[in-house]
This record gives structure tokens, sequence and C-alpha cells, in this order.
């Protein structure tokens, strides 16, 4: 793809919610997620400096990136340098500067995935402005963030994240070897997004859970050659914990356990209606597992799944790697206002309906 010619381009790119498979996509487990409508705003016009001028208002930052710089030294969380890197691999190679401010309504630090999205929209922009050596989709872009993100800094992070955020709709994502995704909707009646207040512990929390998972699968893999997580079922849990420390039984069996809770939402997502009260019911179950398996909650998420759900919510569940962050709750319609104000009075930062978004787009 060529160049663009344009002096302003405008990006716009939604966050995300996971609505089963938490903890899964690390595992190479499917998970199945959504775009939502909140979303980052990236607008940018050609400037004469040969830089490119990056405003953040939302947290009152700014950054000043040279067109040639080499960033041969990357610092932690710095994805604008490690997008850069990325993208001149695929020949997107900076020609000229450009003023840019970066804004939205997506929750920060919230399980969200407010990072992604910033992510995405920045590749999307560059790969906008200054072409590559390829065809860009919307896969393409989330692979690059993937990249970006992800591997150029180590980090436990699946791909649910990027490729959600650029493809958008709702998504049922093998994240094995053998990546596949297919979209499997374009609605969900009755969502409700509630940010706790309480900040996510992303690193801590999802690097702990990571590696106690992986841990426990080598056990069963060192005695048994062929064994496949994704073909385990519940009742054969037990056969295999005899090859797991026990501290490590409770990573194996939540593995398990979310991997056939998704495997049963997906079945009720390709039913010609949706049935939300058997969704909601399989969400809070793998809220439970979560919060009773692997301790991503904490005391104000409790509060507010609760009061969610005895305000008449079909279910319930946190988002995100854990440790804080938002809720999303599915609820009958004519509820939504009756369940989100419960949610503030349980201590919720914000709580409001949501819907399902596209992708990344150029606007």
């Amino acid at each position: 793809m060529i160049a663009s010619e344009k002096e302003f381009i405008h990006i716009q790119t939604p966050g995300r919610i996971c609505l089963f498979g938490d903890h899964q996509d690390y595992l190479g487990l499917p998970v199945i997620a959504c775009a939502i409508n909140r979303h980052i705003h990236l607008k940018a016009e050609v400037n004469s400096e040969k830089k490119f001028r990056i405003l953040l208002p939302d947290i009152q930052e700014e950054r000043i990136i040279p067109i040639t710089e080499t960033l041969e030294a990357l610092h932690a969380r710095d994805y604008f340098a490690s997008a850069l890197r990325v993208v001149k691999r695929v020949g997107c190679i900076p020609g000229r500067g450009y003023n840019i401010s970066i804004s939205g309504n997506i929750p920060i630090n919230s399980g969200v995935s407010s990072s992604s999205a910033l992510v995405v929209a920045w590749i999307h922009f560059l790969l906008k402005a200054f072409g590559a050596n390829q065809s860009i989709t919307d896969q393409f872009i989330a692979k690059l963030a993937h990249e970006a993100e992800v591997l150029e800094h180590g980090e436990p992070g699946g791909k649910m994240d990027q490729y959600t955020i650029s493809i958008g709709d709702i998504v049922y994502i093998e994240t094995g070897d053998d990546f596949n995704l297919q979209k499997i909707g374009t609605e969900l009646e009755g969502m409700i997004l509630a940010d706790s207040g309480v900040q996510k512990r992303t690193l801590g929390v999802l690097s702990e859970a990571k590696e106690k998972a992986l841990k426990a699968i080598e056990y069963v893999q060192n005695h048994i050659e062929t064994f496949e997580l994704s073909k385990v079922r519940l009742a054969e849990v037990p056969a295999y914990a005899i090859f797991i420390p026990e501290e490590l039984q409770t990573y194996f069996y939540a593995a398990v356990r979310n991997h056939m809770l998704t495997q049963k939402a997906l079945l009720e997502f390709e039913k010609a209606n949706l049935n939300l009260k058997k969704l909601g019911e399989l969400m809070t179950q793998h809220h439970t597992v979560l919060k009773d398996k692997l301790h991503t909650t904490v005391p104000k998420i409790d509060a507010m799944i609760e009061a969610a759900l005895q305000a008449g919510a079909y279910g319930a569940k946190i988002v995100g790697s854990g440790g804080g962050g938002s809720i999303v709750v599915l609820a009958p319609k004519e509820k939504e206002l009756h369940i989100c104000n419960a949610l503030l009075k349980a201590g919720a930062k914000a709580a409001y309906p949501v819907s399902v978004a596209k992708g990344s787009l150029e606007l």
C-alpha cells in the first residue's frame, strides 16, 4: 500500500471486553470478546518539523519523536517506540512529521484495553500515513499491534486485545498455534460496563497466573507427551492432577473449567436467537472460577458483582487480567438503569450501558 497524501488523518479505535476466556489466550485456548462503543480518537495533521508531536490531553502528557530517531533502546511500555520499530520492518518508513492529538473515553487502567486501543490506533495511523510493503488489513494491523505491545516488550499477554480491537464486533479467537478468528455476532443487548475505580495490576496478576498455569501443564506434559489441554474434559482433571504439585492444581482446573465455559458460550452464540439468561449464567460461572481459583478479584469488584445480580442482572464477571478494573454485566434491557444505580451504590466509580462496536476505522 502506498503512503497517504492526506494532510489530515483521523483514526477511531474501540475498547474491548472479554466476555469469555480471561486468562486463556496465553495458554493457546480460545476466547470470546467484543469491541465496545468507547473509543480513542487519533487526529493527525502534517507539520514541517520532521517530528511526531504527540499530545495526550487525557493524561496531560506530550511526546516528541523525530522521524529519524533509530529507537535502538526501548524503554518499558514505550509503545510509540516499539510500534515504530515494528512498522519499519514492513516498509512503513515515516517521511514527514505530524502534530497528533490522542484522546478518548475508554477508561484507563480498567481492564478494557485502553493501552491496546492506543497501540492499534497508532499503528493504523502510521500504516495509513506511510504505507507498507504488503496489503493493509484489519488482521495485519492487529498482528503488528501484538508484536509492538507484547513481543517487543516481552510482556505476558496474548492476542485477544489487539485482534478484537482492530477487527471489531463479537469474535471467537482460536489463540493457539493454528490461530483462527471468526466473527460470531454484531449485537449483544443489555451490556453494562462498570468501573470499580481500583486500578488493575495487569503485569503482576497476569504474570503469576500465566507462570503457574504453564508450570502445571508442563508437569503433565512431562508424563504424557501427547497431552493437549484443549481436549481435557472436566471429569478428567483428577486423573491429571496426580502429576501436578498441589499448589498448582487449582490453575490447571481453572484452565479446563474456563475452556469448557467458553465452548458452552460459543454454542449459545451460534444459535439463531441469543439466550441472554443462559449467557449471563455462564458469565457468572466464569467469574466464579476467576475469583475462587485464580484470585483475580478484589472486595469492591466482588461487591459490585453481587449488587448487579441482586438487582436482577442475568450475569456478571470481572473484565481483563484482574486485581481491580471493571466488570461487565449482562442485563434485561428494562433493568439497565436500575442495575447501573445499584452498581454505583455498591461503590462503582462509573456504570453505563455499552454496545458492540466496529473495529478500528479511518473517519
